[in-house]
Parts: structure tokens; sequence; C-alpha cells
């Protein structure tokens, strides 16, 4: 097998002696055979003498690789696989004396492609037609193009979609307004443009009956029809959002800001995809109290997007960031007591995952070492968490927002377009605030990044919001059944949909609760009947936890209908957890697996200890 990327220990790819530098890509979706077809063509910078492009691939059917300009077809070979990272695909270069190659390889992905998750109009909210999405990252791009599939290396690209005449095809690019779809016998063919350069794991594709709506001046939503208009209510500050995120990160290069709503089976909260974020339908409340995810993603328009990590060991660099200006940003919008109740949220969800990881874990470090290791074995909440732990140790350090903002928006500004390491980020920061040397020398930076663990300091967080969380969870903690109830149907009317989470959040980090505790929660507030997903994930898990033979019905069908993964995956670890009903949960996981996304049943598996 070839050897990885000395750069990247999930890339085969060298960007560092032949860079891609441009893609365009020539798609047929095919719903019948569940594949996609067609032609990309790489532009190609030689940066040394090497002789030969490699690229990454994975279960990839190469049927010819043509050099643009001679007409040749042109030597190529596909390594050894493995299971993870797929095969290098090496090109030998003819020699010409040429520093550019424009190379054509024809091709077709393999109908287990990785990265897409085919729907059948059953599965659809309409029923009538069929669904694609894409999901690429992490190393996922190489199972649906030849690539240098790696953060390291950035493209432009361009691309048409051929779908059929009834269906609208959408992709992480400015739709071609000069260009518009082209209807013939063969399906109707899209156009697309990404000028601003990306990384690979976000170029993305959606195909199916879909629907928009203008919510702004650069955003539309797009849905099937019978999500558009809740997904148009829910989502209706996004420009607002945008617009504070611009004052403190700088431009919003990317010209519009649309989101795609897409079927339940979508892993994540949200994909921050350019030009076109995909989020779950477990966002749709109807209250607009999950919509912060949102702001989530359009934060990653600057941090991840557009300044990148160079590997996935530096991920921190792009969910640190982007989870630190998103608290930043709800900050703005709702208050700053506010900012503090997400991140005292944050950090107890960060306690909880590395108590399930364990301590000593080092997939818990914050620059974990990835050799051999998939990414989608490393993803959790530690790069989020921490590293947004970290950056508000160093805020607090050099003097507060103050201080920290105006070179949070420096580091944004200098590094736009690049891809860096963790220490690429020390260095600026250190050269930025020079005359806070000796603060910054209380930093021990190998505890921050190279220690397994929880983070070495706990910054200090406003409590105001969380304070009537934690009060009404003590009352409920203390209470004995045996005597007189003090509780009402009302103690939750004053408290937001978050600080319902919250207070549920911290129930589950208590002893398990009696089931007639449980009962009369359910007789006082209609627990069952909340339709916020948050609250309705962590009233399940309560239920769960205190073996509650009532909630076990609910819990299945809830991670049945939708395949997020921050959901799915606490509970089936609960019901493993739980012996009389683990074969009931893995009997489930068994009879949909085929229905969730690759990314999803890959993790469940492991978390219910299943062979492949």
């Amino acid at each position: 097998m070839s050897r990885l990327s000395p750069n990247d220990p999930n890339s085969y790819s060298r960007p560092e002696e032949v860079k891609v530098i441009a893609v365009h890509l020539k798609w047929n979706v095919d719903f019948s055979r569940k594949i996609i077809s067609g032609f990309v063509t790489l532009t190609a910078e030689q940066l040394t003498d090497a002789s030969q492009l490699i690229l990454d691939t994975r279960d990839i059917k190469i049927h010819s690789v043509k050099d643009e300009e001679t007409g040749q077809l042109l030597q190529h070979s596909m390594g050894d696989a493995h299971p993870n990272f797929g095969s290098a695909l090496t090109i030998a270069l003819s020699p010409s004396g040429r520093k550019q190659y424009k190379i054509t390889i024809e091709y077709e992905v393999s109908a287990s492609c990785t990265a897409l998750q085919w729907l059948s109009p059953s599965q659809t909210a309409g029923k009538k037609h069929p669904y694609l999405f894409s999901q690429c990252q992490a190393i996922h791009c190489r199972s649906l193009l030849p690539c240098q599939d790696t953060p390291a290396a950035k493209i432009t690209y361009t691309a048409e979609v051929t779908v059929d005449n009834d269906l609208v095809a959408l992709m992480s690019a400015l739709r071609d307004e000069e260009h518009p779809p082209l209807r013939s016998d063969k399906g109707v063919t899209y156009k697309f443009r990404q000028p601003v350069p990306i990384p690979a794991y976000l170029i993305a594709i959606a195909v199916g009956a879909l629907e928009s709506r203008k919510i702004g001046p650069r955003s539309h939503v797009w849905s099937e029809k019978d999500f558009v208009e809740k997904a148009a209510y829910e989502f209706a500050e996004t420009e607002q959002m945008l617009a504070t995120a611009e004052s403190l990160c700088g431009e919003y290069v990317w010209g519009q800001y649309d989101l795609l709503i897409l079927p339940p089976s979508f892993p994540y909260g949200g994909m921050e995809n350019p030009c076109l974020t995909f989020v779950t339908p477990t966002l749709l409340a109807g209250d607009k109290s999950l919509a912060d995810v949102v702001v989530h993603e359009i934060t990653h328009s600057w941090t991840g997007n557009l300044v990148t990590n160079a590997n996935w060991e530096h991920f921190w660099l792009n969910e640190g960031f982007t989870k630190f200006i998103e608290r930043k940003i709800v900050g703005e919008l709702q208050g700053i007591t506010a900012r503090s109740f997400s991140a005292i949220g944050g950090w107890n969800g960060l306690a909880e995952c590395i108590q399930a990881r364990g301590e000593k874990d080092p997939l818990t470090c914050l620059i974990p070492d990835l050799t051999g290791v998939d990414p989608d074995d490393a993803f959790s909440t530690v790069p989020y968490e921490k590293g947004h732990t970290f950056l508000w140790y160093l805020e607090s350090l050099v003097g507060g927002p103050g201080e920290f903002e105006p070179f949070l928006r420096a580091y944004l500004d200098k590094f736009k377009f690049k891809s860096i390491t963790s220490d690429t980020f020390k260095d600026f920061l250190l050269e930025y605030f020079a005359d806070k040397k000796t603060v910054l020398e209380k930093v021990d930076w190998n505890l921050w990044w190279h220690t397994p663990g929880m983070p070495p300091h706990k910054p200090e967080f406003d409590e105001t919001l969380a304070a009537t969380c934690t009060d009404l969870r003590q009352r409920w903690v203390n209470w004995d059944p045996s005597k007189e109830c003090s509780f009402v149907k009302n103690d939750l009317d004053d408290m937001s949909s978050n600080q319902i989470s919250q207070w549920l959040a911290q129930l589950l980090e208590c002893e398990p609760l009696s089931i007639t505790k449980l009962e009369k929660m359910e007789e006082l507030y209609g627990m069952s009947s909340r339709n916020n997903a948050e609250i309705k994930f962590r009233w399940l898990r309560l239920g769960l936890k205190s073996h509650w033979p009532d909630c076990v019905d609910e819990a299945l069908k809830f991670i049945t209908e939708q395949g997020r993964m921050k959901f799915v995956r606490p509970i089936y670890r609960d019901f493993y957890a739980w012996e009389e009903m683990r074969s009931r949960a893995i009997a489930t996981f068994k009879a949909n697996k085929d229905s969730m996304m690759h990314v999803a049943a890959y993790v469940v598996a492991k978390d219910l200890h299943l062979s492949e």
C-alpha cells in the first residue's frame, strides 16, 4: 500500500509536490443505479520536479485518464486499498516542460459511496421523488471524486450536473445565473461555480424535489415542499446573524448564504458547505429556539471555510474557533449572559463526552495523533468545547474581549484562503501580543494541546441563566415522593427552551431519578409532548438512565425517525448499558442501518460493539 502523506496522516496526496488548484465536474446523477458518473477535470500545478500526480480515491471505478492539452491517455495505477483511507491513484505526468496540467478523468462512483445518501421516495416527506445528498467531511470526498482529499489543498470549482427533469440540483457553490437550467430528453442540467478556494471536504451536492423561499437579501431556505414554510419562519433572522458575524469577523466573501433543510437521516446538526449550509430538520422546533446551530454554521464561513486546519489533527482550529465566535454572536444577539449559559452547557457536555471516552483516551487531546486513525473515529465534542475553552482562557489572559476580538479579526484576515496548523496560530498570537509576553508565558501549550481529559482551566462563567435550572434540578433531586409534592404545572413557564434543556442535562449528571419522580414530571409538565428535539432527547435519556419501561418505545422511535449523531449515539449507548434492553436496541439498529448515512451507521456499530 502507498504510504500516506507525511503532512496529512489521512491522505495519500502530495499537494506540496503537485497541487490541484481547480476542478470542473461534469456529472450525471443516476437514481436507478444509485451512482454518479461522468468526468472531473483537474487543473494541477507542478511545484517540484515530481513526475506524478497522486490523488485520493475510495471505491471509484476509473475509465480513462487524459491530458487535455495533448489529448494523450496517461498511464495510471491504483494502489492497494485501505478500508478507511481508500487507494492512491497515481497518474504519470507527460514530460513536456509544462508546470501546469489539465487532466480529465472519466469515472463513476460506487453504489456504496460513503459520501452519498440515496433515499427512495418513501423515505422523503413528499413520497413521490427520490433524494440524494452528500457529506464529504472528513475524508469522504475521495469516494465522490479523485481528489487531493486533505484540507491542506484548496481548490476553486465549477460543475455541470444533470438530473431527472422533475428534480432540482444544488451544490456548495453559486448557481450560475448566466446559464439557467437547460432541459433536454436526458434531463435538466444545472451549472454552478465556486470562485473561492475551498478544501475538497466542502464540495457538496443535493438533489430532490426542492423548493425555496427568500428570507433575506442574500439568503434562501430550500427544502421539500412540506417543510419550506416552517423553515422560512424558523430561520427568518438569518440576515441579522450574518451581519453580526461580519461585525466580528470581517466581510462575508461567499456571495450567497442559503440553507438546505435535509431529510431526517442527515447525521449532523449542520454542515457548513459554502453558499449552502446543510441543516437537520430537528432544528424545526417551531419557536426559533434551536436556530443557534445556524449561527455556528454561519461562523464557519470564516473559521474553517476561509481559515482551515491543515489536517484533521488540528480540527480544533476549525471547530473550537467556530464555537468560540458563535457564542460571541449569541451574546450580541441575546445578551451577554446567553454567551455564558451556552458555554456552561458546552462544558458539561464536554465532561460527559470525556467520561464516556475515558480520561486517558488519546483522542481527547486537543491535537490528537491521527496516524492510522479514521477521523470519523476521533469525532467528538472535544475539538469544539476544549478548543472553545482554550480560546476563552487566552482571551482572559490578554485582557478580555476588547483586546482579543481585534486579534481574531486580524487572524482571520491574515490567514484567509489558507490552511494552517496550531503552531501557525500560536506564532501569530505571540507576535500580535508581543507586549503581553509575560502574561502569555503562563500558557502551558503542551498541557492544553497534547494532554487527554478535561481542560486544565475552567473559565468563570456567568451563572445567571443556569441558576434557575440548578435550583429546579436540586428541588427534584431532594424531593421525597412519600411526602407532599411542591411542584406545579407552571414551573417551566418562565424558563426558555434552552433552560429546560439545560435543566434536564443537569438531571442527567445526577444519580438516576426514581420512576415515581419521572411519572410526576410527565404528569405536571407533559414532557413527552414537547417537540423541541433537544428537550425530547434529554427527557428520553433521563428515562433510559432510570430504566423506565414507558420510555423505551418512544426512544427507539426517536433514533429511527432521525439520524443526527448527537442524539442517536448517546441513546444507543444508553440502551447498551441497560442490559435487558440491549438486544432490542441492536435489533433496531440492524433493521434500520441501511437507511442511515455511512458515518452514523459506522460509529453506532462501534458504540454497540458490533463487528462489521
